[in-house]
């Protein structure tokens, strides 16, 4: 089982918080350092010291790591225009030396596009923009370096791009899809993605959510195309402990009401993390994402090195 760990700076982390924790994510054995990119904190709670840009911080960890994998989960379709977006995820997976995952999706938290002054369309045209972006971002990477990429979308129009700088990545980073929608983010992840994830759901959910985007790879005929079989990923919220006082204080943020929907998180031992990783095994994941609240809770990081990677089957 591959695993990573995902965190919310927009709760409140300075670059240095960032830098300090990837660095002991990459010290203890994970996978990789994969961080949200909002720009608001979700509930009363400001978030100091405030935001800080997915792209700019991930540059910066980029030349401050040498081995774990970085990347978003997921970065919004409003928040960028896809042609400076692909140069921008291009001279990061460079500067990583080939490092770069890249989560994408629609977006959906309002407030912090009334906020800062970002268009909020409607649920239809964020799914069209989103399709849109998959096709200029896959194309641009797959362009040949001496060729020109077009695009004339109902959104964007791209006219003789140069398609430059490459990624290390070919034909780019992989590209992670994921979400609770039923029918257009399978059908998005079966034709452009390289990993579809189901984001801090039961595991049954996940189930049902596994078996859409398989059937929907079928329909595309992903497998006649040659690509590379999808991976399948689950995220998981994690609060555990030595004991169960100290688990219920990790757990304590998750009582704080906030916009995001309902989850399902591993509050307990170790031994119970091992077991929800090993159900999500079961139904096909091959890889998880931890989302640790406390970025500043190293202890909690180690924790989970110590007690649950070793316990893990490689081979899954």
């Amino acid at each position: 089982m591959r695993v990573t760990i995902f965190t919310e700076p927009h709760r409140g982390a300075s670059y240095a918080d960032q830098l300090r924790f990837a660095r002991a994510v990459e010290d203890s054995g994970f996978e990789g350092f994969l961080r949200a990119d909002h720009f608001q904190s979700m509930g009363a709670d400001p978030g100091l010291p405030g935001p800080t840009d997915a792209w700019i911080t991930l540059a910066g960890l980029a030349r401050e790591t040498s081995r774990i994998r970085l990347g978003t989960l997921v970065t919004s379709v409003t928040f960028r225009l896809p042609g400076p977006f692909a140069i921008q995820v291009a001279q990061v997976d460079q500067m990583s030396g080939g490092r770069v995952d890249l989560g994408i999706g629609a977006g959906w938290y309002e407030r912090e596009h009334i906020s800062y002054g970002i268009p909020f369309p409607g649920t239809v045209e964020r799914f069209d923009r989103l399709e849109e972006q998959l096709a200029i971002l896959t194309g641009l990477w797959a362009t040949p370096a001496d060729g020109r990429f077009n695009h004339h979308g109902d959104h964007y129009q791209l006219v003789d791009a140069p398609a430059l700088p490459r990624p290390v990545q070919a034909p780019g980073p992989p590209v992670i899809i994921g979400g609770r929608g039923a029918k257009r983010t399978p059908e998005l992840a079966a034709r452009y993605g390289d990993e579809f994830n189901m984001p801090f759901k039961s595991v049954a959910e996940t189930a049902e959510a596994y078996e859409r985007v398989t059937e929907a790879a079928d329909r595309t005929g992903r497998a006649e195309s040659g690509r590379r079989p999808l991976t399948l990923s689950a995220g998981i919220v994690v609060a555990i402990g030595r004991t169960d006082a100290e688990a219920e204080r990790r757990a304590a943020p998750l009582h704080v009401k906030s916009a995001l929907p309902p989850e399902d998180p591993v509050v307990g031992s170790p031994a119970r993390l091992v077991e929800r990783i090993g159900e999500f095994a079961a139904i096909g994941a091959t890889r998880v994402h931890l989302r640790l609240i406390d970025m500043a809770d190293l202890d909690h990081l180690e924790l989970i090195a110590d007690q649950v990677l070793p316990q893990l089957d490689p081979a899954r």
